[in-house]
């Protein structure tokens, strides 16, 4: 099947979360095709988010709805693999501070826990972040964490473990789906479950989705593949995460120890093997980078979380990626719903006290309903500089009707 059958038909099955939550429903009849061979033109910028793949413009926040849709449907095909919708068969239940999650498709059956620690403090409902193997923020008062063991969902040891897991066992080994759409697929049943268990006492339209590292890249993509979630927090999320493939490979380049696709996808397997194709040789002919898959997210509550001081991350490439990125908030009319925290000289997935006001700000405005300010949250210790529109971005964000 063509990539723009396969669009055509994503489209016709499209569910609301795409759009994001403010956007009005798409009028599917109205998106365009994705072409035949999107990946046939190498880019050596980052891709415009205003340009649809075909060359037409996007102008209003139904188009953008449209350009949401086929950045995920592209994205699914050429880097994370697809996302399955809620399975056919399905229930939860919650006992002794243990959320469970039965699910079944084509005759395949699992079950899943997740372990919920409630605050000390504040009225239920809770708010509730879904912490990809529990998180390393310090948790914030009155909010509940929701666990989410990833290697139970989808292994992720290293390049051996493709296919290992709970979520194989439901869609089969041969899936297409990296671990991390498959971590993804995970929080999206852990929200099902609470929708549908009023007795977890947790407030499911106020969920966030947090983790570092490995976890980190895990939760940008829960974040970006379901708008129920309000807040995504990606802690120190590096190469496959909020930094941008392309900008990777310059700063490797320029002889700087940064992880890009060509080491990422060698040791483990947290993208499709479709991706194999591209990371080997070049992601030039890519649709898209890391930017989209952040702007997936808007305007949605984002908060990225970086230290400066560990050059395998790659914090210079996330600046830039999250600033390419913001163009999409401020097209939305929406600029102060995203933002990023940069820090230097410290542990990994340690959260120094300089980061902790960027933190309450956005919690408590995303969490807590709060009219907190969190506008221009753009902490940038490392120093970077990121023309815009420059050599990255050559793109200005348009007003979108």
């Amino acid at each position: 099947m063509s990539v723009s059958r396969l669009f055509f038909v994503f489209l016709s099955v499209l569910p609301l979360w795409i759009c994001g939550t403010t956007c009005t429903p798409v009028k599917r009849a109205t998106c365009p095709d994705i072409p035949a061979n999107p990946v046939a033109t190498p880019i050596t910028s980052l891709t415009n988010p205003f340009t649809f793949a075909n060359g037409q413009n996007v102008t209003t926040k139904d188009d953008w709805a449209c350009r949401q849709a086929e950045i995920s449907q592209l994205l699914q095909t050429y880097e994370l693999g697809s996302k399955p919708p809620k399975p056919s068969t399905f229930s939860a239940s919650f006992s002794r501070n243990t959320l469970t999650i039965n699910a079944g498709e084509n005759g395949n059956s699992i079950s899943f826990t997740s372990s919920i620690t409630f605050p000390t403090s504040g009225t239920a409902p809770f708010p509730a972040f879904i912490a990809l193997d529990g998180g390393s923020l310090p948790h914030p008062p009155g909010v509940a964490i929701i666990t989410l063991n990833t290697n139970d969902i989808a292994v992720q040891n290293d390049a051996s473990s493709r296919g290992q897991g709970k979520f194989f066992q439901l869609y089969g080994t041969n899936a297409s789906a990296g671990a991390m759409i498959a971590w993804a697929w995970a929080a999206s049943r852990i929200i099902d479950a609470i929708e549908a268990t009023p007795s977890t006492n947790i407030d499911p339209t106020k969920i966030g989705v947090t983790g570092c590292s490995r976890d980190g890249k895990g939760a940008l993509v829960a974040g970006a593949f379901d708008d129920r979630i309000v807040l995504t927090i990606p802690q120190e999320s590096g190469s496959g995460g909020t930094d941008c493939w392309r900008i990777s490979d310059s700063i490797l380049a320029s002889g700087v120890s940064t992880q890009t696709a060509s080491e990422i996808v060698q040791e483990n397997v947290w993208f499709s093997t479709a991706f194999d194709q591209f990371a080997s040789t070049s992601v030039d002919p890519l649709p898209f980078d890391h930017h989209l898959l952040i702007g997936l997210v808007a305007p949605r509550g984002l908060l990225a979380i970086d230290n400066t001081g560990i050059d395998w991350l790659g914090a210079e490439s996330s600046f830039g990626c999250l600033k390419a990125a913001s163009t999409i908030w401020e097209a939305l009319g929406s600029p102060d719903t995203m933002g990023f925290s940069q820090s230097a000289n410290h542990a990994h997935c340690a959260f120094p006290s300089s980061q902790q006001d960027d933190l309450n700000a956005f919690v408590n405005k995303f969490l807590f309903g709060q009219d907190t300010n969190t506008t221009n949250i753009e902490d940038n210790a490392g120093g970077y500089t990121f023309a815009m529109p420059g050599t990255w971005d050559p793109w200005t964000a348009p007003t979108l009707d």
